[in-house]
């Protein structure tokens, strides 16, 4: 399978792109709009302020593109804050409008728990639903996260895995085909890898 990354000047992409070729697949980065048809699948990684992200998505064109990928009905993953962008709005920095492929919300992480933000290091996941996008792994879902703002998901049948870190909150969304990861899988070991191998199967 031939992946394409979208490179849209936020993303960890070198990282990511040795991920997917760890599982078997081959990786480009793309830095421009036209041509994503040619890929089998596509991620939205992210690492930065969703509001600088979402202009720059929007100003290069990339918005446009991928909404016509989504009609091929081919793999499209988000990941950190690539997940944040396909919500509804994001509070980050004000209120500020994403893509709107989930029925969901960023928010922030309540003040009152006294959280150290951002929430880096390793948590767990649990998942809400029996699917293949946990198959062979047998060890607990502990994988990477480093984000100061957490999902908070209007639509539950979206939801495939949820986090606790102060509040619960969604970490896996998915729909049609479309998923999105709060966390890092190209960071999170067996775990991580695994999730993306099955996800690009």
């Amino acid at each position: 399978m031939k992946v394409g990354l979208i490179d849209y000047g936020m993303g960890n992409l070198k990282s990511v792109a040795n991920a997917i070729e760890k599982v078997g697949h081959t990786s480009k980065i793309i830095s421009k709009p036209e041509g994503l048809s040619e890929y089998d699948g596509l991620i939205l990684p992210g690492v930065g302020a969703f509001p600088e992200a979402i202009t720059t998505i929007h100003n290069q064109g990339f918005d446009q593109a991928m909404n016509d990928f989504l009609r091929l009905d081919r793999p499209f993953l988000g990941i950190c804050l690539g997940m944040q962008l396909m919500c509804q709005s994001s509070q980050e920095g004000g209120f500020h409008k994403g893509l709107g492929w989930f029925d969901a919300t960023v928010e922030n992480f309540p003040i009152e728990s006294g959280l150290r933000i951002p929430q880096m290091g390793w948590n767990q996941l649990y998942p809400e639903k029996k699917t293949n996008l946990f198959k062979n792994i047998n060890e607990d879902l502990d994988v990477y996260f480093l984000h100061s703002y957490y999902v908070s998901a209007n639509e539950l049948s979206d939801v495939l895995a949820t986090t606790v870190y102060g509040i619960k909150y969604a970490s896996i969304l998915k729909k049609d085909n479309i998923c999105a990861m709060q966390f890092h899988p190209e960071k999170s070991q067996h775990v991580g890898l695994t999730l993306l191998k099955n996800y690009f199967s």
